[in-house]
């Protein structure tokens, strides 16, 4: 089967473009300033230029309010909004509705009732799940990973995404417990915190490609 990957928290040129020469269909940049990967608006829009029409530039928000989403889309470097963060269902439509943009929710998965109540809660109002550990310190990429079974056969009504302690080495059989048709990785990426590996990259999307 065909699985589609996103690298997130790209900060600079040069891996922005090798995920997108690796074979990235989507781009992840961070806009949250606790976070390691966290990036300025003006590198945003330098970074979103690197970008080909053909891959989605994905904006990672933890409860953004308006004024910082205007400033972020006013780069005009994001096509779609990731909401890592306690966004209710009713401010996730409201954003949607409000920029127009596709946006995908982030569920924290502890426990098999966190996927049952983020479906319910999220997928009228949502274009895209993301399930993603519950566990760490950050809202995302915290290289932990959560009980892959928990997905194993389950049906989700919209597109979604597995993340959460996602490496070169474990994609493969992540994907082949939970039937995940996109990828989401971060850390499992880096050569050290925050800092993207060239060749961790490449690894990671050549065994993508080869599921």
């Amino acid at each position: 089967m065909t699985v589609e990957a996103k690298i997130c928290g790209l900060s600079t040129p040069e891996t922005v473009d090798a995920a997108v020469r690796f074979g990235a269909r989507y781009v992840g940049f961070v806009t949250y300033p606790k976070s390691p990967r966290h990036i300025s608006t003006e590198t945003l829009r330098v970074l979103g230029a690197h970008v080909p029409k053909d891959v989605m530039r994905v904006g990672l928000f933890v409860d953004p309010d308006d004024a910082l989403l205007d400033e972020k889309l006013a780069t005009g470097a994001l096509d779609m909004l990731q909401l890592h963060g306690s966004e209710s269902p009713e401010r996730v439509a409201e954003i949607k509705e409000r920029t127009g943009k596709s946006v995908m929710k982030a569920i924290k998965v502890a426990a098999a009732d966190d996927v049952a109540r983020g479906i319910e809660a999220y997928a009228d109002v949502a274009d895209r799940l993301m399930f993603d550990a519950a566990a760490g310190t950050l809202p995302g990429g915290n290289a932990k990973a959560f009980d892959w079974t928990i997905l194993s056969g389950r049906r989700v009504p919209l597109p979604w995404f597995l993340a959460g302690g996602l490496t070169p080495e474990n994609v493969a059989e992540a994907v082949r417990v939970t039937g995940a048709r996109a990828v989401d990785v971060s850390s499992g990426v880096e050569a050290a915190r925050g800092v993207k590996s060239i060749e961790r990259i490449k690894a990671f999307l050549d065994r993508v490609k080869a599921l």
